[in-house]
């Protein structure tokens, strides 16, 4: 009876693969076509027609496009906010996931909520609250729209879930013990969050930054209303993309798109690189 069994369940003769085994393998080949094609469908192919739009006047052309004073300008404001920004936000972040993780007080959970609410809301939401309380018309009497301020306050809102969310769940998994351990040996504790914690959420505080980042400069609905579109001063790259689009020059809008996206992928990939290496050092050390 046993060898019945055995002999139904392979393959072919003798060490012939189970049908378990090949059956694996058949839905792994499946999931990963399947991946694959939604990937190209939902990324890939984009990104292609972006690039070949971008290239549809040819070199001299799609030159002319990003080098302009107006895309110039609109690079320098996108690219000097959004750095700032990320700056802030890693901090901030930072400190926000650590309250969130290690202390305990009256509406935490709450807190925890909030801070997906710029996932949920459209960006245009956001622009209006920032609107309603840094405009004209401010009940704290800040006034900061049509300013850089403004523009980075927007940014930074739409943002910091990202650091947040990435930082937490890297935090929870710290091993306490080796903070206390250091505590017990003397280490103050700036000590113990500079040797012992930082290094092991460096990765994923690169990974928020970096995704911070590349929402940051190519974020358009929060900013349309509290920025204003001044150009060298609140335009960013966005704006100009929409500005270039309402005059007809679709390859030039490709083209500003396309810079935005190779900034977004290079410093993505380096950061990547970067958290994989530090993850490599600590596993190693």
């Amino acid at each position: 009876m046993s060898e019945v069994v055995v002999t139904e369940a392979t393959r072919s003769g003798e060490g012939g693969p189970p049908v378990s085994s090949g059956l694996r393998r058949e839905g792994a080949s499946l999931r990963v076509g399947a991946a694959v094609v939604w990937l190209s469908l939902i990324v890939l192919a984009p990104l292609a027609a972006i690039t070949w739009q971008a290239g549809g006047g040819g070199w001299k052309a799609f030159q002319l496009a990003v080098t302009s004073h107006a895309a110039l300008q609109s690079f320098r404001v996108t690219l000097t906010i959004a750095v700032g920004v990320t700056v802030v936000n890693v901090v901030f972040g930072l400190l926000i996931a650590w309250v969130l993780v290690r202390d305990d007080f009256v509406g935490k959970r709450f807190i925890d909520v909030i801070i997906d609410l710029p996932f949920a809301l459209p960006t245009i939401v956001a622009s209006l609250v920032m609107l309603a309380l840094y405009g004209p018309a401010s009940p704290v009497n800040v006034h900061l729209q049509h300013t850089a301020w403004g523009v980075g306050l927007a940014l930074a809102f739409v943002t910091l879930p990202f650091v947040v969310r990435a930082v937490q769940p890297v935090l929870l998994e710290i091993d306490r013990e080796v903070e206390e351990a250091a505590a017990s040996l003397g280490a103050s504790g700036p000590t113990i969050f500079r040797v012992v914690v930082l290094p092991s959420l460096l990765p994923a505080l690169l990974t928020g930054a970096g995704l911070a980042f590349s929402r940051a400069i190519g974020e358009f609905g929060s900013v349309v209303l509290i920025g204003g579109a001044v150009p060298g001063k609140t335009e960013v790259s966005s704006q100009w993309i929409r500005t270039l689009i309402e005059n007809d020059d679709r390859t030039g809008a490709a083209a500003i798109s396309l810079v935005l996206l190779a900034i977004s992928f290079l410093v993505l990939l380096g950061l990547r690189v970067v958290g994989a290496r530090v993850t490599k050092r600590q596993e190693n050390s």
